[in-house]
């Protein structure tokens, strides 16, 4: 799992070539709900954010409706106020966000949905890296899972990742080829970690932040 670094801030969406994955940090107030996310959308649509409209597949992924083509793929994470929205044309597209927080059983959940040897694994480290790598198995686990269009329920057990010396590596998923697929950690500040997933030919990471929410 490459660490994508840095997220400039920009005004407008810049054109999102075929070779290419935006991801963008956006601002979310509670209140807020999608409409940070349906106005980005509407960027790249070239419409108006009232007129963006969503759908859901089968296992509840938010997906653009058809009446706007299948070129354009997103998926978005929020935690807190802070939100991250992945776009990419051809390409179904995976992210997570999870805020830093202290879990006194962070093993104990990895032991009851992990796999025995991510589990061990984490059990090798002291306090303060058992949990920042807890939280990274976990951010990859559901960036993996969006992609596949997918959420939880397929069973956090049914993957499996490797530690590294560049991060993270999808090492076994139930039913694919885990070489197929990419997965990169984002820097995001202290605070919080993130990743982001997608299967198919590697393609450049560009990371943007709204220049009016700095």
């Amino acid at each position: 799992m490459h660490a994508i670094h840095g997220f400039p801030p920009a005004k407008v969406a810049e054109p999102l070539r075929a070779d290419e994955i935006h991801v963008w940090r956006l601002h979310r107030p509670k209140g807020t709900g999608r409409d940070p996310l349906l106005s980005l959308l509407a960027r790249y649509l070239g419409i108006e954010a009232a007129n963006v409209r969503l759908a859901e597949n089968e296992h509840g992924r938010p997906r653009l409706d058809a009446r706007h083509g299948d070129a354009l793929d997103f998926n978005w994470s929020h935690s807190g106020e802070q939100a991250l929205v992945a776009l990419a044309r051809g390409v179904a597209v995976g992210i997570d966000l999870e805020q830093r927080r202290k879990r006194a059983n962070a093993l104990a959940i990895a032991r009851r949905f992990f796999t025995a040897e991510e589990a061990d694994w984490l059990d090798t480290l002291d306090e303060e890296a058992q949990r920042t790598a807890f939280l990274e198995l976990w951010t990859a686990r559901e960036a993996v899972l969006k992609a596949l269009g997918r959420g939880i329920a397929f069973g956090l057990d049914r993957l499996s990742f490797r530690h590294e010396a560049n991060g993270l590596v999808l090492q076994q998923l139930d039913g694919d080829d885990p070489a197929a697929w990419h997965l990169s950690s984002l820097d995001i500040g202290t605070d919080a970690l993130a990743a982001l997933a997608w299967r198919g030919a590697p393609r450049r990471i560009r990371t943007f932040a709204l220049a009016d929410d700095e």
